[in-house]
């Protein structure tokens, strides 16, 4: 018989001050009030002190030079050499150069990773243990794989068609209405599979029931950038002619057009909040765009143009150049000078993709002699929510997230750039409000004055029932049926003007404030 030790975990929490309240008072009302007062706030105390002490919030860590060190030549091997056992098997090399380039992707928990070449490898393994989990040849050429919703599927974008396979490499679909893709993105929040092909065609596919969601075409020509931005599910393209392209599946043109280079576009990635673009061109410049008002805030110059883009959960931003990385910290909102971290590929290797481990301190590299994997420390979010990603998963808790997932889906419909705007009130243009209160005003003239015409006058004595006279009492009617009418119009006028002299006291920048 197997025996084992159960040790007991003892939880000390800081001792809480008890509120005391007199207990010497008459009022047994008051004192009974007061009693249960003191009951609930000394049980809120200890609430809040247990909160901390389970909890135990971690902050993400980043590395720390001494004196004239810089952290942009601290090397890998320093890195790993410094770090614990776990953390240093998550960086490796994984060298195939005869069935590259590689492209990438992780699953939305961090804990899987699937990998394609461009000569058909396919590969699943299990990121936190290094386990293989499949592994297939398709012979045919590969040009991007993505998880869908979780690890059991994921999707590949092959020589003619996009093919969807299970997690033990099994082909369960062949999805013919994306003919030649170039590149895959998918849409948790919306099962929604994106592909955009070698003639510029986007193409939305729900991937939940099957159907054709919508195809826009470009008219750019061939595009090779594909990129979703988390914040509303909009899907940036990047085009030969320097400009990008954001697109839903609810409008056949593009909601924005930015031109961002002088060249064509390699490159675009988002922020997770929405608010900053990255873009890389053939120009040698790295973009920072405010996606609020649509400008650039600042650029950064590469020695050869960027082949890949990615921002970490943490806000590092990776480029990856030829066969060099740099990963820059703080650099979406100010300019820095120099990079947080760098790694050079060995015997020049060419980088065709990057992505950060979501939830991990690492990210893995796609490129020309395999793949690759390297320590980023700081780069992963350090407290997750099991509610959004469970790297720890049981199978249980997976089956329950899918079904959540598939209850929480949202409709195509409600992809937008402000998504806020779903669910408020929609507000009439000014002008509109006008224009009604203007036939409002003018059709209350017109039925007063209707209204004052056909009053019947009283026809007086002798003498004084003149045609004339009868005339101007129907006019004196109407004038008082009008009357109330400009008085209000007189009033709102001198309103209007009392708040234009006021505005005028203002300074000219605080007048649109007031």
């Amino acid at each position: 018989m197997l025996h084992q030790s159960v040790a007991t975990l003892e939880v000390h929490f800081p001792t809480v001050p008890l509120i005391q309240f007199p207990m010497d008072l008459h009022d047994k009302k008051l004192r009974g009030k007061l009693q249960y007062g003191e009951k609930l706030i000394n049980q809120s105390a200890k609430a809040a002190a247990k909160f901390e002490q389970w909890l135990l919030p971690s902050e993400a860590g980043y590395l720390e030079p001494e004196g004239l060190e810089q952290t942009k030549n601290f090397s890998q091997e320093a890195i790993v050499s410094n770090v614990d056992i776990s953390s240093a098997r998550k960086a490796f090399d994984i060298q195939l150069p005869a069935l590259g380039p590689y492209t990438l992707d992780f699953s939305p928990s961090g804990r899987y990773l699937v990998f394609g070449g461009r000569r058909g490898h396919l590969a699943t393994i299990d990121w936190k243990s290094t386990h293989l989990v499949s592994e297939l040849q398709v012979a045919e050429t590969t040009r991007d794989v993505k998880f869908l919703h979780n690890e059991l599927f994921f999707a590949a974008a092959q020589k003619k068609y996009v093919y969807i396979y299970d997690k033990k490499g099994t082909e369960i679909h062949c999805l013919k209405e994306h003919t030649f893709p170039l590149k895959l993105e998918f849409l948790p929040h919306h099962f929604l599979l994106v592909s955009v092909d070698k003639f510029g065609s986007l193409r939305y596919q729900d991937t939940s029931t099957g159907l054709m969601v919508a195809q826009h075409r470009t008219h750019l020509g061939r595009c090779s950038v594909l990129r979703m931005n988390p914040y509303n599910a909009v899907v940036g393209l990047g085009h030969n002619n320097g400009s990008v392209t954001m697109w839903s599946p609810n409008m056949s043109k593009p909601l924005v057009t930015l031109l961002c280079h002088h060249g064509p576009v390699t490159a675009v990635a988002f922020e997770s909040q929405g608010q900053q673009m990255i873009t890389a061109g053939m120009d040698g410049k790295v973009k920072v765009f405010d996606l609020r008002k649509y400008v650039a805030l600042h650029a950064y110059f590469s020695k050869s143009p960027a082949k890949s883009l990615d921002i970490s959960q943490q806000g590092l931003l990776a480029v990856g150049e030829g066969s060099n990385i740099e990963i820059w910290r703080d650099a979406l909102t100010s300019k820095q000078y120099k990079p947080y971290m760098t790694h050079h590929l060995p015997k020049g290797w060419q980088i065709s993709n990057l992505l950060f481990c979501p939830y991990e301190d690492t990210m893995g590299i796609g490129h020309s002699g395999g793949l690759s994997s390297i320590l980023v420390p700081g780069s992963g979010e350090a407290n997750f929510d099991t509610f959004v990603a469970n790297p720890f998963e049981t199978v249980k808790q997976r089956q329950e997230a899918e079904v959540h997932l598939l209850l929480d889906k949202l409709q195509p419909e409600m992809i937008a750039l402000d998504p806020k705007q779903i669910g408020s009130i929609r507000r009439e243009p000014k002008e509109h409000s006008q224009m009604k209160s203007q036939q409002a005003l003018e059709a209350n003239r017109a039925a007063a004055i209707m209204a004052g015409k056909l009053v019947v006058v009283r026809h007086k004595k002798k003498g004084r029932d003149k045609p004339t006279k009868r005339q101007k009492r129907k006019q004196n009617n109407i004038i008082t049926a009008k009357r109330p009418l400009i008085e209000a119009q007189i009033h709102s006028k001198s309103s209007l003007k009392k708040a234009k002299i006021s505005d005028q006291t203002l300074p000219l920048a605080l007048r649109r404030f007031a």
